[in-house]
């Protein structure tokens, strides 16, 4: 394997991948393939040191008790916090996402510190799950299509001042707020509710991340057929049964 191959790591595949997000971590590496770029993949499991040398870091979602544990050995470890200082791309769902925040509600109904990688705090919804398809309209300023994925969370994300929406629900719930939001992004870390796994559903994301750890402002073109065929489809699935 080449020193200059794009070096993607996948966090905690025993604990927080319950949603097939580790699906995600195969279209990135899928992707940059199809377009010549060599890639050296690290699946770090929770007993394991986080490389600090990574470009693309991923992280998924999983249930309340893995969550925990993954939160504390994050914490301990140190890692992730080291690699996001040396500018790594990250990007986190549902469970994940909660865990680069400054603080979640864990399993035990107890205020559990995050990696304050992300300006948002998250807490238990006293309502009903929030299950189902969600389209929502990415920051224009990220330049990418709609957002299509499936929610299956309890959890409501706020966002502080540094953290901007990763984007603005047409229907489903997201950080489940009153302002419409969901996900969060500063910098180069990255969180989103979606599943799907969402790289799947939106490809797009995956080049932004890919085009960021390369720092170029495009890449080479590939067939998308597959790719738009299944977002053409879910999101009419979606809308019609929101409608």
């Amino acid at each position: 394997m080449s020193q200059n191959a794009l070096r993607l790591v996948w966090i905690y595949p025993d604990l927080l991948s319950t949603y097939g997000d580790q699906g995600n971590v195969l279209v990135v590496e899928r992707r940059a393939r199809q377009r010549g770029i060599e890639v050296a993949r690290v699946d770090v499991r929770s007993d394991e040191p986080i490389p600090t040398s990574g470009d693309i870091y991923l992280i998924g979602g999983g249930e309340d008790r893995p969550q925990r544990l993954a939160a504390e050995r994050l914490r301990r470890d140190g890692g992730l916090n080291r690699a996001a200082s040396n500018g790594a791309i990250i990007f986190s769902v549902c469970a994940g996402y909660q865990i680069l925040g400054h603080e979640f509600v864990n399993d035990l109904g107890k205020r559990e510190p995050g990696l304050g990688l992300l300006d948002v705090v998250s807490v238990r919804g006293e309502g009903s799950r929030c299950v189902g398809d969600v389209l929502a309209d990415i920051d224009p300023r990220l330049g990418l299509p709609p957002l299509t994925g499936f929610e299956n969370h309890q959890g409501i994300t706020r966002l502080g001042a540094t953290a901007r929406p990763f984007a603005q629900v047409r229907f489903g719930n997201g950080n489940g707020t009153e302002d419409g939001t969901e996900g969060a992004y500063q910098e180069t870390v990255f969180g989103t509710y979606m599943h799907g796994p969402v790289m799947a559903r939106n490809p797009h994301i995956a080049d932004l991340l890919l085009r960021l750890a390369l720092d170029v402002s495009t890449l080479p073109p590939v067939d998308d057929r597959w790719y738009e065929a299944l977002r053409e489809e879910r999101i009419a699935a979606a809308t019609e049964t929101a409608s």
